[in-house]
């Protein structure tokens, strides 16, 4: 047997704006406990959540006294795995600051700081008291739901402050059997195809992921080269929309990806298959590029998601 873990996306119903106050004022907290424990853990080389827990929890119990216990551990475990991933690309020459920057923050919760009431409303604890939510529901919640999927205890909430909503990622769990394969589907994965070999005959899937990632690399550079001239270098309306460039990229290139491994495993599933992909290494693309001069080659490598793809394929599989 093997567990399956997905995220779902759901957004609440607009609150009032004393309830979204209350919100506001939890996250505000939640982040200054995250970035004195990143502070501390970074200093200290601490990367486990048990032994930052240990070690603060009092201190910031007694700062937070209004704070629902729980939320500190929350944010250690926060904390934690942001110091872990820092001090690793610190130890790889790749770390700029000497300091994880917390920008975004998402406030996790335990089965102590939430609950779910229904399909419809969940219940979350603040410095307040519990506050009742009432969300929306979309296809995707519903065909976890409907599927025999489990919720998880823990999940995670976001704000969005331009429409007083708050944004929930519930984790559905599932057990899944293996069977026992009657033959194999091979996949190599290159930049824009995928061949597959089906019943001795190879499949071209076409990806087109280097058009994607040109394409935005093009709109970047037209975005960079315009607003320099009127903003300045670095200005903050660039970067604005640079990271909404950022987020479509991203999310078309997902799409991409999921989509392929939904038509690679239903071809393997339909006859009893196994598949087979190539051991692609920790970082196949720094391989790749290390002796390529061109930089719009290295940064198309790069941008490529190799190990993405596999991923996508192994999850979908094992879904």
């Amino acid at each position: 047997m093997a567990e399956v873990v997905r995220t779902v996306v759901v957004r609440s119903e607009q609150l009032p704006r004393r309830t979204f106050r209350a919100f506001v004022e939890l996250e505000g907290m939640y982040r200054n406990i995250v970035e004195q424990l990143v502070v501390y853990a970074v200093d200290n080389g601490i990367t486990k959540f048990t032994r930052l827990k240990a070690e603060r929890y009092r201190e910031v119990r007694s700062l937070y006294s209004r704070l629902p216990s729980h939320y500190i551990y929350t944010a250690c475990q926060d904390a934690a795995e942001r110091a872990h991933s820092f001090l690793r690309l610190r130890k790889m020459g790749r770390a700029r600051k000497p300091y994880p920057e917390v920008r975004s923050v998402s406030i996790w919760l335990d089965d102590h700081l939430w609950r779910a009431e229904g399909l419809t409303l969940v219940s979350l604890a603040t410095h307040r008291g519990r506050v009742r939510v009432s969300i929306e529901l979309n296809k995707h919640l519903l065909r976890y739901v409907n599927r025999g999927w489990r919720l998880a205890t823990e999940a995670k909430v976001k704000l969005d402050h331009r429409e007083r909503r708050l944004i929930l990622y519930l984790t559905f769990k599932k057990e899944v059997s293996e069977y026992r394969p009657k033959g194999y589907v091979t996949v190599d994965i290159n930049e824009n195809a995928e061949a597959v070999l089906i019943d001795g005959l190879v499949y071209l899937f076409e990806t087109n992921l280097s058009e994607v990632t040109l394409g935005y690399y093009y709109r970047r550079k037209s975005v960079q080269e315009r607003y320099d001239k009127v903003y300045g270098p670095g200005s903050r309306p660039a970067r604005k929309v640079f990271r909404r460039l950022g987020s479509n990229e991203r999310a078309l290139k997902r799409e991409i990806r999921w989509k392929l491994a939904t038509l690679i495993v239903r071809e393997a599933a339909r006859r009893q298959a196994a598949i087979v992909l190539e051991r692609l290494g920790k970082e196949p693309a720094r391989s790749m590029i290390e002796h390529v001069k061109d930089p719009q080659l290295r940064h198309r490598v790069f941008q490529a998601a190799f190990k993405g793809v596999q991923r996508a394929i192994e999850e979908k599989a094992r879904e």
